[in-house]
């Protein structure tokens, strides 16, 4: 299981938001390819990078500090954030990176994302953010009436590359991924979903490991990184492998509880 780790972008910096709330955001670094370098240098194979200028105003407000860590780093980025129009993709793709993330339009505009995947195959994602299992929108300031399940059909049946599940309510808090949301969503399609929200520790993602049989093939690990409470090495070490006799002996029995 893919251990992901996100950095978010507010105003070029990089911070983590309490459950979506831009009010509540803190502020880990000045430099976000500083922090990208690093994760890069502790064994990442994969960053997620999210613009939250871009979420809100509809449209990608941090190209610079994208582009500078698409530039600095060799491993693959995965990019979300104000996509809603094919210029905005194809533009973002210029500037080295090898994945789009699709929010919004995925709800308001399903044909487009349709046409982006038949026109990138593989390359593009699409971010299911939800309350209460409905779908959130425009930077998780809107909610709709559309359930996360039926839309991660949809887009599914569209040709994407991967579904990204966060649970809002989990987001930022450090109080451990929704499993059973994540299980209901990822045995009802067959493309692969990457958990996001909410993991606190090492034994968070220890207990991820069960749902990969069902198509949960990575985490996004955000603000336990930057707090400390999860080690990027120890997490690899742990759940890189997908194999439980792998975890660490000085995690201890108590992380597979």
């Amino acid at each position: 299981m893919d251990v992901i780790p996100a950095i978010d972008l507010l105003e070029g910096r990089c911070v983590r938001l309490f459950q979506g709330d831009y009010a509540q955001s803190q502020v880990f670094n000045q430099n976000p390819v500083e922090v990208a370098r690093q994760w890069e240098a502790e064994g990442a194979t994969r960053l997620h990078l999210v613009d939250l200028d871009g979420a809100k105003a509809g449209k990608p407000q941090n190209w610079q500090a994208i582009e500078a860590i698409a530039q600095a780093v060799s491993i693959p980025i995965q990019v979300g954030g104000g996509l809603r129009d094919r210029d905005r993709v194809s533009a973002l793709f210029d500037l080295g990176v090898q994945y789009a993330i699709l929010g919004t339009i995925a709800v308001e505009n399903p044909d487009l994302v349709g046409q982006l995947c038949a026109q990138f195959p593989g390359q593009i994602m699409v971010g299911i953010d939800a309350r209460e299992g409905k779908v959130a929108t425009r930077g998780w300031l809107e909610t709709s009436e559309v359930m996360a399940v039926d839309l991660a059909q949809r887009m599914a049946d569209l040709g994407v590359a991967a579904i990204i599940y966060t649970d809002i309510k989990r987001d930022g808090t450090l109080t451990g991924p929704n499993l059973e949301a994540l299980r209901e969503l990822a045995t009802a399609i067959n493309t692969p979903v990457i958990a996001s929200g909410g993991v606190s520790a090492v034994s968070d993602l220890l207990k991820l490991l069960s749902l990969v049989p069902s198509g949960v093939s990575g985490v996004i690990v955000g603000k336990a990184l930057y707090t400390g409470d999860v080690s990027l090495k120890q997490a690899i070490r742990a759940v890189g492998q997908g194999r439980w006799q792998d975890v660490p002996p000085d995690l201890g029995t108590s992380a597979l509880a």
